[in-house]
């Protein structure tokens, strides 16, 4: 064969070597992408959307506070409600000594309240929220017989009454809680030792009052 014959052979052996190496290289190249991306989908979560879930935990832990608060405000508001709705003894840890009705000698009239026999300078409490109307010496108005004494009205029409009291807390027209402190009780007017005269009444004036036993105890105080 001739050496012209030859060089034409040996060209596309020359070429089929040449796309092999390129075939090669493409392939090394292929390979190297590939754990690229593997590695890329193997390490941590993009910051984009660890940074999403992050922030919907925090407002989902913010909106639990605030639901919990809410709620913390709507019990506060009922217990509110229902303690001024309700009544309590006007003092803590008494006797009772002189009944509604009693007649004798102590009374130009037959007896206007209820004693509570406790020693002065006991803390004496609002019987029901109410605004005070009455409040000072003479009885508040009602008569020396009384001594200090205070009457708060209350929105179901009704009006207590607290006599004899050493010290008056409170003022006409203040308005007043259930079971807040208004005064101490005293010996003040006419009275045979230390006790508290309470008073149920119809009106703010003497000679309007209810026995105010019954009274209290049909509205869940245990006398």
């Amino acid at each position: 064969m001739s050496q012209r014959n030859l060089s034409r052979l040996s060209r596309p052996s020359a070429l089929r070597a040449r796309a092999g190496v390129l075939a090669a290289g493409l392939g090394v190249t292929m390979v190297a992408g590939a754990g690229t991306a593997f590695a890329a989908t193997s390490g941590d979560a993009p910051a984009s959307p660890a940074g999403s879930s992050v922030s919907a935990g925090a407002v989902h832990q913010q909106a639990a506070v605030q639901a919990k608060a809410a709620d913390a405000v709507q019990s506060k508001a009922a217990a509110d409600a229902k303690k001024a709705a309700a009544w309590t003894d006007p003092v803590k840890k008494y006797t009772l000594s002189a009944k509604f009705g009693r007649g004798g000698s102590m009374w130009s009239h037959k007896h206007s309240g209820q004693d509570f026999a406790v020693p002065v300078g006991t803390v004496v409490h609002a019987a029901h929220t109410g605004t005070v109307v009455k409040a000072g010496p003479n009885g508040a108005g009602d008569g020396p017989a009384y001594g200090n004494a205070i009457v708060i009205k209350h929105k179901n029409g009704t009006y207590s009454q607290y006599a004899h009291l050493s010290k008056i807390d409170v003022g006409i027209g203040q308005s007043v809680k259930t079971g807040q402190k208004i005064a101490l009780s005293g010996n003040t007017g006419n009275s045979s030792g230390p006790h508290l005269h309470f008073e149920i009444r119809t009106t703010p004036n003497y000679g309007s009052a209810v026995d105010p036993v019954p009274f209290l105890r049909s509205v869940g105080v245990k006398v």
